[in-house]
């Protein structure tokens, strides 16, 4: 059965508070951003990573996955530094026991025949292939391109590791695709989804709404999720407006309500 988690940063409070406060809303995962401040790797010692752990723990709690966007150039022929770094978020990953990281790749180019696509395809097999080896998926977040353009370059990349992180709103607001149909092309790629919502505006650009209140048709959307398989997280990610607190307890009240219908 599917679960709900939540994204700690959307809190805007530390780690360890957000832990408190999505416990106390009855969420059962964490993804926190590990590319900064206090989880960032770099900044955590075995122990801590270790206390970290049982503290997340004795909460009643797990990690869901990790997210370890912070703008990597994925098209780059000379990324290596960043792969590096990367390389370490899956590393805390294991540290953490989860065995997925998610990150944005860019907008996959048009022309499969260019370099920048080449590249793309490169680096993604660079960390799947770590990722094989570890234990980890590395988990593209969907975004600016059409689902099947992102399986496309899935389907070439040589390892077994690269997955997808979807995220409907985003295929709802900047791509224009229902997310619905998107479950049906990525399904045996998808290893963790977020639960955002929103709309494209009709200058083309697009605006985060709280769950159920903009255009991604939720009870369709994980009732396809279920019918292909898919019982990892739903996790809350809520990165606009005045009122996030109320906004995640909402959203919590609304997935549970729609966990149950299917159930």
């Amino acid at each position: 059965m599917m679960k709900i988690g939540v994204i700690p940063d959307s809190f805007q409070v530390p780690f360890k508070e957000a832990v408190i406060l999505a416990r106390d809303m009855g969420v059962k995962g964490l993804q926190p951003f590990v590319t900064r401040g206090e989880m960032a790797p770099e900044n955590l010692t075995a122990q801590d990573r270790s206390d970290i752990l049982a503290y997340v723990r004795k909460n009643g709690l797990e990690f869901s996955a990790l997210c370890a966007d912070f703008g990597m150039n994925f098209k780059s022929a000379d990324n290596s530094d960043e792969i590096k770094r990367t390389m370490s978020m899956m590393d805390l990953a294991i540290d953490l026991d989860t065995h997925i990281i998610t990150t944005h790749i860019g907008k996959v180019p048009e022309d499969e025949n260019c370099e920048e696509y080449f590249n793309m395809v490169k680096s993604i097999e660079k960390l799947g292939k770590y990722g094989d080896e570890i234990g980890v998926c590395f988990a593209t977040e969907t975004g600016p391109e059409m689902s099947q353009s992102l399986k496309g370059v899935l389907d070439k990349a040589d390892t077994k590791s690269a997955k997808v992180n979807l995220d409907p709103a985003n295929l709802f607001m900047c791509a224009g695709e229902n997310p619905v149909n998107s479950v049906r092309v990525l399904n045996e790629y998808i290893v963790h989804t977020h639960a955002k919502d929103g709309m494209m505006l009709p200058d083309g650009t697009h605006k985060e709404y709280r769950l159920g209140d903009g255009g991604v048709p939720f009870f369709e959307y994980i009732s396809t999720l279920k019918h292909f398989g898919y019982d990892g997280f739903l996790t809350i990610e809520r990165e606009a407006g005045e009122t996030r607190m109320a906004d995640i307890a909402h959203a919590v009240k609304f997935l549970t309500g729609i966990l149950e219908k299917i159930y």
